[in-house]
Formats: C-alpha cells, sequence, structure tokens
C-alpha cells in the first residue's frame, strides 16, 4: 500500500509512538506544515541550519535564564545590526596615529600638527575616547611672550581646547615640553571620523614648533566606546 489516510495515529499501549526505524527519511512536502499544540518538541543535540527567525514579532530569545550560550574556539559572531543588551562602556575598536615630522608655525592661525588619526563608530549612541601627546612643543628665543595655543578637532569641530598657553615663561630663553591629552566624544555618527591637533602661536611673535626633535614622536589613540 502506497498511501494510508487517516484523521488520527496513537500508540497501541503507553504514550510512546514510533515513526520509521533508524536511516529512515520522512519529508514534509513543499505546501505542508507540522503544527504542535502545548506540546514540546524534542530536538537532537544538534541542529544544522542557516537562520533562524522568531515566531512572530522581532525578537528571538536564546535560551532561559540561568543558562549560558557558549561560542567555541574558532567559531565567530558576525554583528551586521546593533547590538545591545550587553551594557555599555566595552571597548569596540583602538586605533592610533603617530608622527615624528616637525611643524613650525610663526602666526596666530591654526595650522595642522601633522597628529592625526581616523575612526568609523558602529553605532551613533557610542562614544569615542581620545588620548594622545603632543611631543617636543617648542618656542624660540625671540621673544618672552611667545607661546603656544594647542587644540583638538573632530573633522573642522574643536571638542577640546587642550592648553593655551603652553610654554609662556615670560623670558627669552628657548623652552620644550611634551603635551598630553584625553576626551571622551560623543560624535552621534557612523561616518569616518577624522581626529586631530592644530596649534599656533599665540602671541604671533617668534615661532613654535611641535615634534621639535627627531626623537619627538607624538601619538593619538582612539577608542570606541559602547554606549
Amino acid at each position: 500500500m502506497s498511501e494510508v489516510k487517516v484523521n488520527k495515529i496513537s500508540p497501541r499501549s503507553g504514550t510512546a509512538f514510533t515513526l520509521g526505524d533508524s536511516g529512515d527519511t520522512f519529508t514534509v512536502p513543499s505546501g505542508a506544515g507540522l503544527t504542535l499544540t502545548d506540546s514540546t518538541l524534542l530536538l537532537p543535540t544538534t541542529i544544522n541550519t542557516d537562520k533562524l527567525d522568531p515566531k512572530s514579532g522581532t525578537a528571538l530569545e536564546i535560551g532561559s535564564s540561568g543558562d549560558t550560550i557558549t561560542v567555541p574556539s574558532g567559531a565567530t559572531i558576525v554583528n551586521s545590526g546593533t547590538a545591545t543588551g550587553f551594557g555599555g562602556g566595552l571597548v569596540l575598536q583602538v586605533v592610533t596615529g603617530t608622527t615624528t615630522t616637525k611643524v613650525t608655525n610663526s602666526t596666530n592661525v591654526f595650522a595642522d600638527t601633522g597628529l592625526t588619526v581616523n575612526i568609523t563608530p558602529a553605532s551613533s549612541s557610542n562614544k569615542v575616547l581620545i588620548m594622545g601627546t603632543q611631543s617636543n612643543c617648542f618656542k624660540s628665543v625671540d621673544s618672552a611672550a611667545t607661546s603656544m595655543h594647542l587644540r583638538l578637532l573632530r573633522d573642522s569641530t574643536e571638542v577640546l581646547d587642550i592648553a593655551d598657553r603652553i610654554l609662556l615663561t615670560d623670558t627669552t630663553l628657548e623652552q620644550a615640553q611634551n603635551a598630553s591629552f584625553h576626551c571622551l566624544d560623543s560624535p552621534s555618527s557612523t561616518s569616518e571620523l577624522t581626529y586631530k591637533t592644530q596649534f599656533r602661536n599665540h602671541a604671533d611673535l617668534a615661532s613654535v614648533s611641535v615634534q621639535n626633535e627627531v626623537t619627538g614622536k607624538s601619538t593619538i589613540i582612539a577608542m570606541e566606546i559602547s554606549g
């Protein structure tokens, strides 16, 4: 007999009903469905599938309270959307920029120091922590009023006035020092961002320089922090 049509199949005794034998394959044809009503489907230990979709709505729950979901060694979770519920403060990426090129400015117009770093946040709710050191900030001997004004920009927007009067000594002596800085920025963007420092001669007298010595290496670090 190639086909049996019935409305119900029940076990002859007990509550267990076996369908087929080991090695058998049962096919549910296209357009047909299996419906469980207030029942529990016991699945094998390993399920191989390309996609899991929620039964309804947009929420899919994996596991219950107290369960541990393990990602084995060598496996990778790739997020192409927005990850939520993990808490804030996680470091998502770190990028670094450095320069050793000497730059001199003899005017009171801001000029780039050459220290720059680019970062692209994964979410507009994330923050960017900037830390850096402007190395070998130097003023010449030509004027006692000479000092350096140093600032940090995100693209063309100033996000930190690092120092207004670096190297101001009221003497004509040469002066050199490093300037460290940090800033927690909220760019509200998922576009590539450029953070850089600029400097000027505050008094518009003589000249000031950054990375003045060959060994002067300036560094800037950008870290994306989950919001």
